[in-house]
């Protein structure tokens, strides 16, 4: 998928036609935000609920489904106006650079305390396995295997290195890679038949709803659990000067874990459309919306809040 690039508007050459003594006038607000949207549930539902608050604001939207290189381009490049979807320190190597170069902007930590890493069932943790190295006691009852998800991501490598190492006694373990479906379909059988298992989990996600699941400790340094992260809200450097209003509204936009897992729930278990979790969402939260929209303006200059309560209230 193509992405439209935005023409420059170039204050230099409007300034030449301007005559002298004549003031510039401000540059006009945007009309249309662009996001770009990786293919993750979590993402793809806080942009369609960041998107229809600001199309009731006055604003059309676009959203694109590009790869993580991609978007970030697009943001750099000013093709695209938000990314939601920076996720520390997985993503650090490619943002904090175009950030060094000025190009882009964090604006906000829209998830903050993320967790990802090694999990076990309630009614594992419950028997004693409470960090990584209890994992190597418990050999026989878990096959010597971890689930894992595709393989070359961060968490899955670190689980190898780890197992290469010999780190906390996983030296004789084994690491099943497989999409994330076909994991958390086989870890879902397991956990049904009360069967001891550990797999790679993450939060936010539906699987912290579906399944009562225990995050381990990390032990020995092995890198494989307890992996606190933020999720970052990437947006081109000059979008506050290009529009304010919508600059202050992605800053103030911060999502609570446990609103994102129901959004997940939602959207990717039970399969409900994107825009109709969001608008369902946003009609039964306006008081979270007005902590996002406080100060902000809509178009036509009204307060943001009380657009959005016209369309969803």
């Amino acid at each position: 998928m193509t992405i439209s690039p935005l023409l420059p508007r170039s204050l230099a050459a409007t300034a030449a036609l301007v005559p002298l003594g004549m003031s510039l006038p401000a540059m006009a607000d945007l009309d249309t935000v662009r996001f770009g949207v990786p293919p993750w549930p979590g993402v793809t539902v806080k942009s369609e609920v960041a998107a229809e608050l600001l199309e009731a604001m006055g604003y059309q939207t676009r959203q694109s489904g590009l790869a993580v290189s991609v978007i970030l381009n697009g943001v750099a490049q000013g093709d695209l106006e938000a990314y939601l979807g920076g996720w520390y320190p997985v993503e650090e190597d490619m943002v904090e650079p175009l950030v060094e170069q000025g190009k882009v902007v964090k604006a906000a930590a829209n998830i903050d305390g993320a967790m990802s890493g090694l999990v076990v069932p309630d009614y594992v943790y419950d028997a004693g396995v409470h960090t990584v190295a209890d994992l190597a006691a418990h050999r026989d009852q878990f096959d010597g295997e971890i689930l894992g998800i595709e393989a070359g991501t961060g968490i899955n490598n670190a689980v190898n290195a780890a197992i290469d190492g010999d780190l906390a006694g996983l030296g004789d373990w084994s690491l099943r890679e497989s999409s994330t479906a076909a994991m958390l379909a086989q870890a879902g059988q397991k956990i049904e038949n009360h069967e001891w298992v550990t797999f790679i989990g993450w939060e936010p996600h539906w699987m912290n709803i579906s399944y009562d699941l225990r995050y381990l400790e990390d032990s020995d340094g092995a890198g494989v659990a307890g992996i606190e992260s933020t999720v970052w809200t990437v947006l081109p450097a000059d979008l506050e000067q290009r529009d304010p209003d919508v600059y202050r509204f992605f800053s103030q936009f911060v999502v609570d874990i446990e609103d994102q897992n129901q959004w997940v729930y939602a959207h990717s278990y039970q399969e409900k459309d994107a825009d109709a979790v969001a608008s369902q969402w946003i009609a039964t939260h306006l008081d979270t919306v007005g902590r996002w929209l406080e100060g902000v303006e809509a178009k036509n200059g009204e307060p943001a809040i009380d657009t959005v309560r016209a369309r969803f209230d």
